[in-house]
This record gives C-alpha cells, sequence and structure tokens, in this order.
C-alpha cells in the first residue's frame, strides 16, 4: 500500500502522479465509471458564468478542466501544477486544442502560490485537498489570490451517505478499482488504485463535509454551497470570496 512518508504529502502527490500522464484523462474516465466528466462539467459551471475573467485553475494536471473552461468562455486561464511530467502533457493537450495563448500551465505549490493577493476572477481546483497536510491552511491561501467577490469551486471524490451505496463504494474502491488500474494501466494505475480508496475514506474520517464548509466560510467565502453528485461519489463545492 501506498504511504505518505515523513508527513510530505507534496513529495507523495508527485510520486504517485509522475508515472501517470499520458494515460491519466482516459484512465479517471475509466476508474471514476464514466463520471469524472459529469463532474468536471458542474465545477465548470460555476465558473464558466464569469467569462471573460482570469482564471487560475490549481493541480491542473493534464489541464482537462482548463481546456473545458476555455472552450466554454473567453477566459484566461494559468493552470498550476506539482508535477512536471502532468504539465507536460497537460501543455500537449492544450496545443492540440488551439489554446496556447490563452492557458499557461506553471509548476507550483497550492500552499504557496506565486501569485499578488486578488490577482485572479476566479479559482478552481480538483482532487487537491487529500494531497496537503492542513486543507484549511491551504484554502485560505487559494482565497487570499481570488479578488474579493470572486467565485472559486473544487471537485473532488466523497463517501456515499446511503448505507447501501456506500458499501457499494467500499467494494468498488478496495476491489474493482485496483484491478480495473491493473488491466487498463498497468501497475503504477494498481497502486493508485489500490491507494486512492482508504485515502478518501481517511479523509473524510478527518474533514467531513461540515468542517469544510467552515474552513471554506473562515477562508473568506460567502455563499459557501456543495453538490454531492453521483450517489455521493464526487463532491462539487463553490463559495463567493467575501467583500472587505
Amino acid at each position: 500500500m501506498l504511504r505518505y512518508v515523513g508527513g510530505d504529502r507534496n513529495r507523495f502527490a508527485q510520486g504517485l502522479f509522475t508515472p501517470l500522464p499520458q494515460r491519466y484523462d482516459r484512465l479517471a474516465e475509466i476508474l471514476s465509471m464514466g463520471q469524472n466528466g459529469r463532474w468536471r462539467t458542474a465545477l465548470i459551471d460555476r465558473v464558466a458564468p464569469m467569462a471573460g475573467v482570469r482564471v487560475l485553475d490549481v493541480a491542473s494536471g493534464t489541464a482537462g478542466v482548463a481546456i473545458e473552461l476555455a472552450e466554454r468562455t473567453s477566459c484566461d486561464i494559468v493552470g498550476v501544477d506539482l508535477t512536471e511530467a502532468m504539465l507536460t502533457q497537460g501543455r500537449v493537450n492544450v496545443a492540440r486544442h488551439g489554446l496556447s495563448r490563452r492557458i499557461a500551465l506553471v509548476v507550483g505549490q497550492a500552499e504557496q502560490l506565486p501569485y499578488a493577493d486578488g490577482a485572479f476572477d476566479a479559482l478552481m481546483f480538483t482532487y487537491l485537498l487529500r494531497y496537503v497536510d492542513d486543507p484549511a491552511t491551504t484554502l485560505r491561501e487559494l482565497a487570499r489570490v481570488v479578488k474579493p467577490g470572486g467565485v472559486m469551486a473544487s471537485l473532488d471524490f466523497f463517501l456515499p451517505p446511503n448505507p447501501f451505496w456506500r458499501f457499494m463504494w467500499w467494494l468498488y474502491t478496495r476491489m474493482v478499482l485496483p484491478l480495473g488500474g491493473l488491466v487498463t494501466g498497468g501497475k503504477d494505475w494498481f497502486d493508485v488504485g489500490r491507494f486512492l480508496g482508504p485515502n478518501i475514506s481517511q479523509h473524510y474520517r478527518k474533514y467531513p463535509l461540515p468542517f469544510l464548509e467552515d474552513a471554506w466560510r473562515r477562508a473568506g467565502f460567502d455563499d459557501v454551497g456543495f453538490r454531492i453528485m453521483s450517489l455521493g461519489g464526487g463532491l462539487v463545492m463553490w463559495g463567493t470570496r467575501r467583500r472587505a
């Protein structure tokens, strides 16, 4: 089983995702049972109305969310990710869609963003908070770079609230997910599949949804809301940066 070493979640995340970029998007769809695209669209729905603005995409990976937002709006987007290999594939994807002038991808940490206060009109992040040491502190740093009145939205996996579906989810993440990763992506995706279920369970055991809602508010967001998707497999959250 993959484990964090020395509490360094950033280094762990880099090691986990470095081997995966070329097949990341296809396998993400397979391993989410085809739901990843729906979840992304729900996330982007929260940011897309702010057409023509500057958006920061944190944990951008291979730039799938940034590309979808750019295709739906006139936004200029900066994508930030820890893993250079993911961003390298992301630049290939961006160029393939003819969006290199509107999407810039840079290496960076969510916990220490290299941007001034209020530098962006909106911010989105995906599958991030399970890979940082302190989600509440990270949310405050994300809030720092969003202009007052701007929108922040996020996407991550979740735990089905219904006991039956949670049991089915447990079977899927502990058995089907690792084997599916092995068959479709080899050992690297087997390791990710075996890691993912326990990681999600541990994260929400430590940081349940009410904690996260409160953390968003304490970070400086109003009108905090969420949408539980696919019987509880996915979670989209959003809020508006508080005006002074």
